[in-house]
């Protein structure tokens, strides 16, 4: 099953209330305004590295961004990015759910040893992959990634 996001509209609405034009936070993503604006228009997708930065810079939450939530902030949110405590966080919520690996990675079509490696802390989690598992189980992308401290499911 493909889900389709939707965050461009977000990002667009964030920039344009924050008055910063895409090539000045293209220049804070360390990007070029040429990609920054693929991003916005979601012809490319955009790298989960970037979102986090975009949300840190306009401070605001990643399940706004992704429009999983109205909520725009956290109270005490974490900037920083932790590939085991997101891989702990993922594989938690997975028992907890008692789905196996198998069954979620044929959900989120990947392969299981990806999904193995996202909770093992290896790699950091495809924006596709966060995406589709908070919206088939509504829970926060902030929460996974280990930003926020609690547990938030999202209706």
């Amino acid at each position: 099953m493909v889900i389709k996001m939707n965050y461009k509209e977000r990002m667009n609405e964030i920039r344009t209330i924050n008055d910063i034009s895409q090539k000045e936070i293209a220049k804070v993503l360390g990007i070029s305004a040429y990609t920054y604006s693929h991003y916005e228009t979601a012809d490319t997708i955009i790298p989960l590295k970037h979102l986090i930065a975009c949300c840190d810079y306009f401070k605001v939450s990643v399940d706004y961004i992704l429009n999983l939530t109205n909520q725009k902030k956290y109270a005490n949110s974490n900037k920083e990015y932790n590939l085991i405590v997101s891989g702990n966080r993922l594989k938690a919520f997975r028992k907890e759910n008692k789905i196996t690996q198998n069954t979620l990675a044929k959900k989120i079509n990947i392969a299981r040893s990806m999904l193995s490696e996202y909770e093992k802390g290896h790699y950091l989690i495809s924006i596709h992959c966060l995406y589709s598992i908070c919206k088939k189980y509504n829970i926060s992308a902030d929460y996974l990634l280990g930003r926020i401290d609690s547990p938030i499911y999202l209706k």
